[in-house]
């Protein structure tokens, strides 16, 4: 991993919850996922989330997710902090998850509330738990209530920091106050879920964001916390104000994945567009919505990192 760590930025900064990039008949494409990797580190990425909802979990399987991780660390591994989402319904399974992330070499876990089963905060902890007993990686939570339904409570959030490898929050909560009252009461290191909310809840004690458009402009988040990160505050906002049109192209509708494949295509960094059901890849017309999202943040003639300084 890379060699320098942080207590108050375990999983460094920016990061992008991956994609999961596939052929045209819905392989996955690891040629092109370890590429997606290369640039986006090359960018300013200090971490990657794989397998996670962007990156289509559900539908990918076991030897798949190993395989992903296997890769992204060897590629970029010294270089940005890889981050297995470990993610299910059923607790044995997210165990068996987190523990070939690990063999797999991972530097981290995603754990998100259980999701469909709707369970009880005393199962949420109890979940939780087993998956960040089962290795020795540090565990970043996943509240995302919209997805799994179930919202952290602020009391089962202060058990579960009370574990010595739960370090982080990926908060997708859209509750920027309870996260800022839950950044003193914990300190736990903050990440924002959602790229929209990013610089408020950096205001608010955060220490990064694990963003979906990211990875369409990874050079502008990139130049976002350096600015953020120097005390440029005008400087950030007028960034982040920029790049708003990218975030809403590639959450608006709720559809991550296809999405940010779209975009992707469009920037020309993936060559397919292809997701697996029950998620269907972009329509040329959505996809030319996704295309006015990016000409709109000014994204289509700056692809790499080469011009960052």
């Amino acid at each position: 991993m890379p060699a320098v760590t942080s207590a108050t930025h375990p999983f460094g900064s920016l990061l992008s919850a991956t994609v999961t990039p596939m052929t045209a008949d819905g392989a996955v494409d690891l040629e092109a996922t370890v590429r997606l990797a290369k640039h986006l580190v090359d960018a300013g990425h200090d971490g990657l989330v794989l397998n996670g909802t962007t990156g289509e979990a559900p539908t990918t399987h076991a030897p798949e997710k190993a395989e992903i991780v296997a890769a992204v660390v060897e590629a970029v591994g010294d270089r940005a902090y890889v981050v297995a989402g470990a993610g299910s319904n059923d607790t044995a399974h997210a165990v068996r998850m987190a523990e070939q992330a690990a063999e797999a070499g991972a530097h981290g876990l995603l754990v998100v509330t259980p999701y469909y089963s709707r369970p009880s905060q005393d199962g949420v902890v109890a979940h939780v738990t087993a998956v960040a007993d089962a290795t020795d990686l540090p565990v970043m939570l996943y509240d995302v209530p919209g997805r799994s339904v179930v919202r952290l409570a602020p009391s089962t959030i202060d058990r579960l920091a009370a574990h010595e490898r739960v370090v982080a929050m990926k908060d997708a909560t859209g509750d920027v106050v309870a996260a800022a009252e839950a950044i003193a009461r914990t300190g736990l290191a903050w990440y924002s879920g959602d790229d929209t909310l990013a610089l408020a809840l950096l205001a608010h004690g955060a220490v990064g964001l694990v963003g979906v458009a990211t990875q369409a402009a990874p050079v502008g988040y990139a130049h976002f916390f350096d600015a953020w990160n120097a005390g440029d505050t005008a400087r950030s906002l007028e960034i982040f104000r920029s790049l708003l049109p990218v975030a809403a192209a590639l959450n608006g509708a709720g559809f991550q994945a296809p999405a940010a494949k779209a975009a992707l295509v469009e920037l020309g960094i993936l060559s397919s567009r292809s997701t697996r059901l029950p998620l269907v890849p972009f329509t040329d017309d959505e996809a030319a919505d996704v295309r006015a999202g990016l000409a709109a943040a000014g994204l289509l003639d700056v692809v790499t990192g080469a011009d960052r300084a």
